[in-house]
């Protein structure tokens, strides 16, 4: 295979990663403002740090996909869920984000198997940060599957303000 062959592969699963990025971005933008509107604060500016991590992520592919001189999809991977109940939305996206890192992970080999170091690293980082998404999320659906509405009237009533900062959930996470 050639060298432009090997590229059009990486761009090609650069972009699968972007549809999945862009998708999580507006799936959990959709339970900020659902928990927001619930009440459930701290939950919902959680899921708001989650989606900008995830912002940050489709940019960074997008740049990537830009320095191989491809063009960046703008196509979500899948089809945005709304009304979901909050008993739902955390085993929902803790699946979403499973799925990510596995299939990331499959990204990440191609990108190898094609010699581009450069955006296999780029893999490994989301990677890392995919699965703190994931550990949150279980977490979560933990606490509300355990706990139930003790729980819930716990978060309830709290702020959903992400302050003067929007660094996003892993960012904000490593500054603590």
């Amino acid at each position: 295979m050639d060298k432009k062959e090997r590229r059009k592969k990486v761009i090609e699963v650069l972009n699968k990663a972007r549809s999945m990025e862009l998708y999580a971005i507006s799936q959990y933008m959709i339970q900020h403002y659902a928990l927001d509107a619930m009440d459930y604060g701290e939950l919902a500016k959680n899921m708001k740090l989650i989606a900008i991590d995830e912002m940050r992520h489709a940019e960074q592919l997008a740049e990537r996909i830009k320095d191989l001189d491809g063009e960046p999809t703008t196509e979500l991977a899948d089809e945005v869920r709304k009304g979901q109940k909050v008993g739902e939305i955390f085993d929902f996206d803790a699946e979403v984000e499973d799925d990510t890192v596995d299939a990331y992970n499959q990204f990440l080999n191609t990108c190898r198997e094609m010699g581009d170091s450069i955006s296999a690293k780029l893999f490994e980082t989301l990677i890392e940060e995919e699965q703190e998404h994931s550990d949150h999320f279980d977490n979560v659906g933990g606490h509300i599957k355990n706990l139930g509405d003790t729980y819930l009237s716990k978060v309830a009533g709290t702020s959903a303000s992400t302050g003067g900062s929007t660094k996003g959930f892993t960012i904000s996470a490593d500054a603590e």
